[in-house]
């Protein structure tokens, strides 16, 4: 059996299935780690992503800008949560463009298809945020 160089430990098995070595980790523990991560992510996307950089400072204007309106709480929430989609939905297209990156650099029919579907996505997250805010501050 592999074991990972990282930690030096072979992958534990479940139901059959090799599993990561990392995957051990319960409780509190597991949820200062995953925090950990998560600001990993969002300080790797700000850093090497543009499109996430300028959906962040858009965001740092609609939030203030939705609480600051006088709006009802469930329309506010909605204009909250389609900037929030948008960020979502980036975050996720750059994971899998750095995953098809990694896999490999050349050109593939199916790596341009993955990217552009991610792209796609992100793109109708943008067309929701158009959508709820032409919505609510037309009425």
């Amino acid at each position: 059996m592999m074991q990972s160089p990282e930690t030096n430990q072979k992958p534990s098995k479940h139901l059959g299935l090799a599993v990561s070595p990392f995957k051990g980790k319960t409780g509190l523990r597991r949820l200062i780690n995953a925090f950990g991560y998560s600001l990993e992510g969002f300080k790797a996307a700000f850093v090497h992503e543009d499109a996430f950089r300028q959906e962040v400072f858009l965001a740092m204007v609609l939030i203030p800008l939705a609480i600051y309106l006088d709006h009802t709480p469930v329309e506010q929430a909605l204009l909250i949560a389609s900037v929030l989609l948008v960020l979502i939905v980036e975050l996720l297209n750059s994971a899998i463009e750095a995953a098809v990156d990694h896999t490999s650099t050349e050109h593939h029919a199916l790596a341009k298809q993955a990217k552009d579907i991610g792209s796609a996505a992100v793109f109708i997250a943008l067309v929701i945020v158009a959508v709820v805010w032409g919505l609510v501050l037309l009425g």
